[in-house]
């Protein structure tokens, strides 16, 4: 028997792990698929593809339809996500980010998730400007008229987002904001095409808030992230383009840290 170059086969192997993940991966996106489906869609020799199944099905990782022979991940996986995600916190998940959106910005950063129909603010990192505006960890916030709230509203159904606006009482907390029920579903459109919110006073007098959702591995969204500066430091023509892209950028960051796949 030929002796076996020990770094063709750490090779050999390294290879074997990726192309298992991919049919992990592959499962997760369909859902349920025969050796011969997966095989096609991976462009991956059919008895490749058989071994591996084999080796991730007896390790726990893949069931089998008794029916139809089709292959799909077991629940082992998400058990597995679930235990990442509660160990170390979605705050502490997310800190470093904000963190980052911070420095960047120079301004107030917040972290808020949903309870019904209204946005609880569970981070912040405040700005290191002796003016400042912004509202504290624990306060709750009507969601139509937040930054936060806004980001994550736009993601209900099409007959959640009907109920929420059939039965919701809009009070004006200030002369800007918007309580005129087609003018709401224009803005929750408008959102869900651009991906961030914008908070233009609405809640707080000289107050102007960018928001932006985080999605969890399912693409449910889960949470939101803001930056908030008082209205008098913000400009237009600078800071629109600026603050909508950098927290987008931090909220597709903590999605993709949560095991969201953008586009998947």
């Amino acid at each position: 028997m030929l002796p076996i170059n020990n770094k063709e086969e750490k090779n050999s192997s390294v290879k074997s792990v990726l192309k298992a993940f991919r049919i992990l991966e592959e499962l997760d996106n369909c859902g349920e698929l025969s050796l011969g489906e997966l095989s096609k869609r991976l462009t991956m020799d059919k008895a490749t593809v058989h071994r591996l199944v084999n080796t991730i099905k007896e390790a726990g990782y893949v069931n089998q339809n008794k029916e139809d022979k089709k292959y799909s991940n077991s629940y082992k996986l998400f058990a597995m996500g679930n235990k990442v995600v509660g160990r170390a916190g979605f705050k502490k998940i997310a800190r470093p980010y904000l963190e980052n959106l911070a420095d960047r910005t120079q301004e107030t950063i917040n972290l808020g998730v949903r309870s019904d129909n209204e946005i609880i603010y569970i981070d912040k990192i405040e700005s290191n400007s002796t003016i400042k505006v912004g509202l504290d960890i624990g306060t709750t916030v009507p969601i139509y008229c937040s930054g936060l709230g806004k980001a994550l509203l736009p993601y209900d159904s099409e007959c959640e987002i009907e109920a929420f606006i059939s039965n919701t009482y809009f009070e004006k907390f200030t002369k800007k904001s918007i309580i005129e029920k087609s003018q709401i579903l224009k803005e929750l459109n408008s959102v869900k095409t651009k991906g961030f919110s914008l908070d233009d006073e609405e809640y707080v007098e000289g107050l102007i808030c960018f928001g932006a959702p985080i999605f969890e591995f399912h693409g449910k969204p889960i949470a939101a992230v803001s930056v908030s500066c008082p209205k008098y430091r913000y400009d237009e023509s600078k800071h629109l383009e600026l603050y909508s892209k950098l927290v987008l950028e931090t909220a597709k960051a903590i999605s993709l840290q949560l095991g969201y796949r953008i586009g998947g």
